[in-house]
């Protein structure tokens, strides 16, 4: 259901406190909808035992590999997500400006 009909409803059938709350957070439940999650990879277990690590050599490196794939992904997202944030908090600081000249002190 679209954000509008929701407030409409919210008009009918609310007591005004909670419109009014609604109405504050309804759009903001919309910007965190949008913040996306990284998630980190796994360290890659090496065996403290000599002869485990020799033995599972081959997945060990395949491991690493991994990692060192998925770490690269994890930096780009948090780059990424980092980059949005600030985008969102210069957005949020000019509507709080428009909002104080509006309401005043």
């Amino acid at each position: 259901m679209p954000a509008i009909k929701r407030i409409r409803l919210c008009r009918i059938f609310a007591p005004k406190s909670l419109l009014l709350a609604l109405c504050i957070l309804l759009p903001l439940s919309v910007h965190a909808a949008s913040a996306k999650t990284c998630i980190a990879p796994q360290r890659p277990f090496v065996p403290n035992d000599a002869r485990d690590a020799q033995d599972y050599a081959d997945f060990i490196r395949r491991d690493f590999d991994l990692y060192f794939r998925d770490i690269q992904s994890y930096l780009r997202c948090l780059d990424e997500e980092r980059a949005r944030a600030f985008a969102e908090a210069r957005d949020v600081s000019q509507e709080y400006g428009r909002f104080v000249q509006t309401a005043g002190d």
